[in-house]
């Protein structure tokens, strides 16, 4: 009876300390996951630069404003209401897209100012914008009219916040 005793009780201690080095070991590699899984995560700066609000108050009629997001350069137009007219009967060229379909109010164009052929930035002029580094042309709504450019100058995703801010990126 005494060896029985002895038996259970060595049993036991196995059971225990093998329950106690898995739970010790499972937090061990807990703990070494979260410098790794908080090195995914996007830094203060990042987060920083991942939406930008602008004023487009001071942004006179006719002009142009280029804002940094993301790297990037992105134009903000205050269109006239004879652009308007003639971005509204016009569809574009190599990839046709109505004008009511790239602006959320008419008066305003934001784009993305990085030509689509290959990354280079777009010189305004007054019929859209020019890239002096293989010839693409794109109208005063950012859509390509000829050259080597596949695409539209592309779209970011903005919003209005106020009547003469826009916030341009995804707040989330």
């Amino acid at each position: 009876m005494c060896k029985d005793h002895t038996k259970q009780a060595d049993a036991s201690r196995r059971d225990f300390l093998e329950t106690l080095t898995a739970t010790v070991a499972g937090g061990g590699i807990i703990a070494a996951c979260v410098p790794f899984v908080d090195s995914m995560e996007p830094s203060a700066d990042v987060l920083e630069k991942a939406t930008v609000e602008v004023d487009i108050s001071k942004i006179a009629l006719g002009q142009e404003k280029t804002i940094a997001w993301q790297g990037k350069p992105v134009f903000v137009v205050h269109r006239t209401p004879e652009v308007i007219t003639e971005m509204e009967a016009s569809r574009g060229g190599k990839d046709p897209e109505s004008d009511k379909k790239r602006v959320q109010h008419p008066e305003w164009l934001v784009v993305v100012g990085i030509c689509t052929h290959l990354g280079c930035v777009p010189n305004k002029t007054a019929q859209g914008w020019f890239c002096p580094c293989h010839g693409s042309v794109y109208d005063n709504s950012g859509r390509i009219l000829s050259g080597p450019a596949p695409k539209n100058l592309l779209l970011p995703p903005y919003h209005f916040v106020e009547e003469n801010k826009i916030l341009i990126g995804k707040k989330s």
